[in-house]
């Protein structure tokens, strides 16, 4: 069975997207712990990120260095947090998300996100990603 992951990465379901390559994807995550907050996710289903390709997990790296350097210049933090967690999806995912203090990296503090916020931070980001 395909997790929801997939589903979004096929289309079946919606997502606000900002990344798409061969390999991975990235969208908004729509219970997000600050504004901006991505999930970059292989096009592949891999339950543990410890099971990935070395190869794949190399191209997630570094898809997230320019994710983050793409969330700094959108929301101007003192930092990109980075956590992977893999209780909530079998499907490796890398959470992003902009912060300034250590409490804006609660995964607790994660809210339900309405469309329109989702879709105005998507294209805040994919803005920020298209400027040198």
């Amino acid at each position: 069975m395909s997790s929801i992951f997939s589903k979004i990465i096929q289309r079946e379901l919606p997502g606000h997207f900002v990344w798409e390559d061969e390999q991975a994807v990235a969208i908004l995550t729509i219970e997000p712990i600050q504004e901006g907050h991505i999930l970059l996710i292989p096009r592949q289903e891999v339950d543990h990120w410890d099971d990935l390709q070395p190869e794949l997990a190399a191209h997630l790296m570094s898809v997230a260095q320019t994710l983050a350097k793409a969330l700094k210049k959108a929301y101007a933090c003192q930092r990109v947090s980075m956590m992977i967690i893999g209780l909530e999806v079998p499907h490796t995912h890398i959470h992003l998300s902009p912060i300034n203090d250590m409490a804006d990296a609660n995964i607790s503090n994660a809210k339900r996100a309405d469309g329109d916020s989702l879709a105005a931070a998507a294209e805040k980001i994919r803005a920020a990603l298209s400027t040198p």
